[in-house]
């Protein structure tokens, strides 16, 4: 990605019809990123602001973000200082990624104030910070106490300062650049000189020309016509306000940045927002997975062992019907077996007489067979909750943001997780499963979780619906919600069970259909689990596009 100075002026570029615009609600869905709801153009325009510190960003979006039921103190803030307010300007700092937010407002007893909204999209030192007139620091996302940060201090009563950075020159204030720049290498001088010129940008330069100032004035050229492009060159992915000849022909194209930016960082925020929520829970099922996988090694380590349970037997046998041969004392004792017809060497203990010897062996007899049983017993069991936590596991990577606390509570009753002080989360009882429609306009249903998949199967779907599951991999229950599914149905039906599933990054993925029917849920098995007969089996490719495409907003 490349959201740089030149990608934030040409932002504001497009925000500045907001200006004059009303604040008319504020909302703060995570702690890294502020919404306000601007009524511009007769429409309510949602200008999403984000610290994040790698999707730090700022942009209009058409998303709808939760609203967390106890607003945090910064939002409180911004609430009393910014809401019913007028924006009244954008500006940048030079060419950096620093911005300015002007609103006129009126406090408790309806006198006219003036607040900054100071915006700084520096990755990891990013902040959203409120001050008055005089920059006085009102409060801010992020704290920088003395202790914390020697450059500046970020605290409510503080004077707000900019950020120190390097020294660099405003692109738009040169008309030539070979004179500020010495020898080779040029690459490296011109992101020192050029304020706010990402790699991507410094790239595009040098190729533009082999005369250096011809190229900064050909780029320079270029950059004043906007068209939000998306590349996607194999592992990395980049977005940029104009295109990029080194990078070739964009994958796709946007009407406005905010369009562009929104695309690119929808789903990588909630991703981002789920793992952060889910941390806990992953490193969980981890350190539980784990823990079975050596306790399996170890009971068939123990199974193992039990090989040896019936020359035990045996050894004890054959001292009982040669005892009258046997005298204390002795180490080992050499028995005809007749068995198989040959002579095996039997170890003693030289200290225990015969019989004593013979209730040895008798004794780890016993054992070993009772050990056989609780092995085999035990190793089923904890195979059982192996494919259980990978399954989990598996679920991790496509869950939703509100189903986490629903697979919380599913380890919790299951014993695995230990339960919280404070009351269920009433949420978590409220089970809503994925719509979507097929190419013919059947609605299919996906189970995100356990309990989902429970719901679905079980509850939902009637005994003739036609249910999927991908062949021997954890993953969702997919269900199609008619008798008679065509033939395309089946396959859309599949492609999402192959999506949502851990192969879902996989291709030729086989997929189990049959009737609901023959689906079953053996008594006391863990939540998701089901056998099934009379199936048959499709090969499809996962492909998100798609998934998004029979996908039911």
């Amino acid at each position: 990605m490349a959201f740089d100075g030149l990608f934030t002026g040409k932002m504001l570029e497009e925000l500045e019809f907001l200006v004059s615009g009303r604040i008319n609600k504020i909302t703060q869905p995570d702690t890294q990123t502020i919404i306000l709801t601007v009524r511009a153009n007769r429409k309510n325009q949602q200008l999403l602001i984000s610290a994040h510190p790698n999707f730090a960003r700022i942009h209009l979006t058409e998303n709808k973000a939760p609203n967390p039921f106890e607003p945090p103190m910064f939002l409180r803030v911004l609430r009393k200082h910014l809401e019913g307010g007028i924006v009244k300007a954008f500006s940048q700092k030079g060419n950096d990624r620093i911005i300015r937010m002007d609103i006129d407002n009126t406090d408790e007893i309806g006198d006219p104030v003036k607040r900054r909204l100071f915006i700084e999209l520096m990755g990891k030192h990013s902040n959203v910070i409120l001050t008055d007139h005089d920059n006085r620091i009102l409060d801010s996302m992020k704290h920088l106490t003395p202790n914390t940060n020697a450059a500046r201090t970020i605290m409510p009563g503080f004077t707000y300062e900019e950020p120190p950075t390097a020294k660099k020159k405003n692109p738009y204030e040169l008309e030539t650049i070979s004179d500020l720049l010495e020898a080779h290498p040029v690459r490296r001088q011109l992101q020192n000189l050029l304020e706010g010129f990402s790699p991507l940008a410094i790239d595009e330069l040098l190729a533009a020309d082999d005369d250096i100032d011809q190229a900064f004035r050909k780029f320079m050229q270029r950059a004043e016509d906007v068209t939000p492009v998306y590349y996607n060159q194999g592992p990395k992915e980049y977005f940029y306000f104009m295109p990029l000849e080194t990078l070739g022909e964009p994958v796709k194209t946007f009407d406005t940045l905010s369009a562009l930016v929104d695309d690119y960082f929808n789903e990588r925020g909630d991703r981002e927002r789920i793992k952060s929520r889910s941390i806990d829970l992953s490193r969980h099922i981890s350190q539980l997975l784990q823990k079975d996988r050596k306790k399996l090694a170890k009971l068939i380590n123990e199974l193992e062992e039990t090989d040896s349970m019936e020359d035990t037997r045996l050894f004890g046998e054959l001292i009982t019907a040669n005892m009258y041969q046997l005298k204390s004392g002795m180490s080992e004792f050499e028995a005809f077996n007749y068995y198989t017809n040959e002579h095996v060497t039997i170890p003693l203990n030289p200290r225990k007489s015969p019989a004593e010897n013979a209730q040895y062996y008798y004794k780890q007899y016993n054992k070993l067979k009772t050990r056989k049983v609780h092995a085999a017993s035990q190793i089923e069991e904890t195979k059982r909750e192996i494919d259980y936590l990978e399954n989990l596991e598996g679920q991790l990577s496509y869950i939703t943001y509100d189903d986490i606390e629903g697979m919380r509570e599913e380890l919790m009753a299951q014993g695995l997780l230990r339960k919280r002080q404070k009351h269920r989360n009433k949420a978590a009882n409220k089970i809503t499963l994925e719509k979507y429609r097929s190419s013919d306009g059947i609605e299919i249903l996906v189970g995100k979780n356990n309990l989902q998949n429970d719901y679905l199967t079980h509850k939902v779907a009637r005994k003739d619906y036609t249910w999927f599951h991908t062949k021997d991999i954890p993953g969702s229950h997919v269900v199609i919600m008619s008798k008679e599914p065509s033939d395309q149905d089946l396959m859309d039906a599949a492609l999402l069970a192959a999506y949502y599933s851990k192969a879902g990054q996989s291709a030729t993925v086989p997929v189990d259909y049959t009737l609901i029917k023959h689906v079953h849920k053996p008594s006391g098995a863990k939540p998701g689990f089901v056998t099934y007969t009379d199936q048959s089996t499709i090969f499809v490719d996962p492909d998100k596009a798609s998934v998004d495409k029979m996908r039911v907003k």
